[in-house]
């Protein structure tokens, strides 16, 4: 793994942290356009060049960002799993999780997810251990799991972007969406059992 991209890896050097902090400080509060060499030397008080000594290029510098937040997307949606447990109702935890991260980071979402993965940028494991509550709940079915990522990411994608009209009522959009993959699933498990039987 490259040293630039090791955030995920909690391995980060001391000065690749602080331009991943900058970075994420700059996205945060003024969007995507922000992430730039300059603006963000400029953050730190060095210049542009010194940065190439701990980033090589912008895509190392969204990938030590996005690192970052496919960590702490992992840790909200593993928590909402957890934390749901016992109640059984895992798929609406993490639908819950997921959405409130994606509302509270817009632009950081926008990054993880509006652009191809650089996934050779990205610590191993990262992206899986994200995606472990959604695949555990959809019961390690690849395409049930990824189908419900596409509801979830176009629901959110379409509230952040202020996509909805402001009258629509978006909680029970989910709720009618989290209920389809539930019964589909419920539908799936007796498919199963009764050719089981047969």
């Amino acid at each position: 793994m490259p040293d630039t991209l090791q955030a995920a890896a909690g391995t980060l050097k001391e000065r690749q942290a602080q331009i991943a902090d900058a970075a994420r400080a700059l996205l945060d509060s003024e969007g995507p356009q922000a992430l730039t060499m300059r603006r963000i030397a400029g953050a730190l008080g060095i210049r542009a060049p010194s940065l190439y000594k701990h980033v090589p290029d912008k895509a190392a510098l969204e990938a030590l960002v996005i690192a970052a937040g496919f960590a702490e997307l992992a840790d909200a949606l593993a928590a909402a799993a957890a934390d749901e447990a016992a109640n059984g109702d895992k798929l609406a935890a993490i639908a819950r999780a997921y959405r409130a991260y994606a509302v509270a980071h817009p632009h950081l979402y926008r990054l993880m997810n509006y652009q191809p993965l650089r996934r050779d940028l990205l610590s191993a494991g990262l992206e899986a251990r994200a995606a472990q509550p959604l695949a555990e709940a959809a019961g390690y079915d690849e395409a049930r799991a990824r189908a419900m990522w596409a509801f979830a990411h176009g629901m959110v994608s379409l509230e952040v972007d202020g996509r909805f009209p402001p009258q629509a009522d978006l909680d029970e959009a989910w709720r009618a969406g989290l209920a389809a993959f539930a019964s589909s699933g419920q539908a799936d498990t007796t498919d199963r059992s009764q050719q089981d039987v047969h």
